[in-house]
């Protein structure tokens, strides 16, 4: 559970009885909480981007979302589910850093019916088809859960109906409240997982691989759908042997084999490379350009990648490392 240094409410939020629920839960916790009139949160007097990053990131934001379209989330679903935004988690790969801008929040949207309501709007407009919504877009929801309540609510009122289904991805564990509700098997609850010394290096503020996958058993004891996303894979001396060593944890772990993956290698834009050295100055991601391919994206950007050979060898060494141990039909995507 997320903890913050600060809170911000907005004075909107309030109307709704779960802003009011979150606030006593700040006086609780003796968290330092400032309601605003509107969403101008107040700035911080840290001076240096790292500072007032590392400010942000220890702030949790309660707020109203407007009813404005949802963003789409091709290829793994068609809309994302505009629930919770921000990630308490400081991984320094991620692509949170500059998407989210220089003061990365968390927050939560309060008004969770109504995004719900308007959820429905589209799985009227696309029935007879099954729509799918993705939790965890720009968010990482589990840290929250405990204040917000949201993902509870949408996991059943999206099991009460047959053409929806809903997706999430956490590095977190804090999945009890979730284990006995009626999801009826139209949810997948996915963990980002990653090896000892990368989760160690780069993952700050997350659980480690054992609460990862001791939250992945319980989920999956519990009849959701569950799968794993091994992002990012770094090729660094003894990569293989490690990557490896966490598919057999997996499987001695976690005593089945309908379990999904997907596999993203590391890639970075001249831009984050940018944002994540302004607030992780002293970062050992590997980022020379010189030992990269730059790659032209879908979006009108570029990403350098790995060169050809090692993006394939890697590609090859997941496929049949994850056929050998859960089968050909586990794998979404190795890209």
């Amino acid at each position: 559970m997320f903890i913050p240094n600060k809170a911000v409410i907005e004075e909107k939020a309030l109307e709704y009885e779960k802003g009011r629920e979150i606030l006593e839960k700040f006086k609780k916790f003796n968290i330092s909480t400032t309601i605003v009139k509107s969403n101008r949160y107040p700035s911080t007097r840290n001076t240096t981007p790292a500072e007032k990053f590392m400010d942000s990131k220890r702030t949790l934001i309660v707020g109203v979302r407007k009813k404005i379209p949802f963003q789409s989330c091709k290829p793994s679903a068609h809309y994302q589910l505009p629930l919770i935004s921000g990630c308490s988690g400081m991984c320094e790969y991620c692509y949170l850093n500059t998407q989210l801008g220089k003061r990365p929040y968390t927050k939560i949207n309060v008004n969770i019916e109504e995004i719900l309501n308007q959820a429905m709007e589209y799985v009227e407009e696309r029935k007879p088809d099954i729509t799918i919504f993705e939790g965890a877009a720009t968010s990482d929801p589990i840290p929250v859960e405990y204040y917000s309540g949201a993902l509870a609510k949408a996991i059943e009122v999206f099991g009460e109906n047959e053409l929806t289904r809903f997706r999430f991805v956490s590095k977190f564990s804090d999945v009890d409240s979730l284990l006995k509700l009626k999801h009826n098997g139209h949810t997948t609850i996915r963990f980002s997982i990653n090896t000892q010394k990368i989760i160690r290096e780069f993952e700050h503020g997350t659980d480690n691989i054992d609460r990862r996958l001791e939250a992945a058993k319980k989920v999956k004891e519990a009849g959701y759908n569950l799968g794993f996303i091994i992002a990012p894979v770094f090729i660094y001396p003894n990569w293989k042997e490690e990557y490896l060593d966490l598919l057999d944890k997996i499987k001695k772990d976690i005593t089945t084999d309908d379990i999904m993956f997907e596999v993203i290698s590391h890639r970075f834009t001249g831009r984050a490379k940018e944002r994540i050295l302004e607030v992780y100055p002293n970062s050992k991601l590997p980022m020379n350009e010189e030992e990269r391919k730059y790659k032209y994206g879908q979006f009108g950007y570029g990403k350098f990648v790995y060169p050809k050979e090692e993006l394939n060898e890697m590609k090859e060494f997941f496929k049949s490392s994850l056929e050998e141990r859960f089968g050909g039909s586990s794998i979404n995507y190795i890209i």
